[in-house]
């Protein structure tokens, strides 16, 4: 093991102790592969709903999930109310909207009461061609998941929802 100021070797017993030997630990190597393996399914479907998306629909995933936000709310959101919701930087939400609005799917509305002040909605057009997109992208999450039956889609559910709610805990 070397110290990271130096290429010196650093002696084991100065190092930093270990909480628990993964390799000795079979569970804490077996929560390691399933992690990898989560991850690794996370990036096949996002990349099969990317595809689609790009060759059946020429937009993108991004662009996908600023629609999908401004369809829930109607009336429109801030850029900066859209931004933390969908948990991007305002830059990257910019950059999605001002392509939304060259192609007359999004609109910006100036504030009456403050002029820095602007939100987004959809237009017709663009509420009418996310309708459109979301139930395609609804049948392809189910072509995707196909394999997995309701008694598998519960108990997914309901380990998914018990680590999350671990994770968002005060202990956890």
């Amino acid at each position: 093991m070397t110290s990271e100021r130096s290429a010196e070797p650093v002696a084991p017993e100065t190092a930093r102790p270990v909480r628990n030997d993964p390799v000795s630990d079979p569970l804490a190597m077996r929560r390691l592969r399933l992690w990898i393996r989560m991850l690794g399914v996370t990036r096949q479907v996002e990349g099969r709903l990317r595809e689609f998306l790009r060759v059946s629909h020429d937009t993108t995933l991004p662009r996908f999930d600023v629609m999908a936000m401004l369809h829930r709310r109607r009336d429109g959101l801030t850029m900066t109310e859209l931004s933390r919701m969908l948990l991007i930087s305002n830059g990257n939400a910019t950059a999605v909207v001002n392509r939304l609005v060259q192609d007359g799917m999004v609109e910006r509305l100036l504030s009456d009461e403050d002029r820095r002040r602007v939100s987004v909605r959809l237009t017709e057009d663009g509420a009418a061609f996310f309708e459109v997109l979301a139930a395609e992208h609804l049948e392809m999450v189910g072509d995707l998941f196909a394999v997995l039956d309701d008694e598998d889609l519960d108990r997914m559910r309901d380990m998914l929802r018990r680590l999350r709610d671990s994770l968002t805990s005060p202990t956890g």
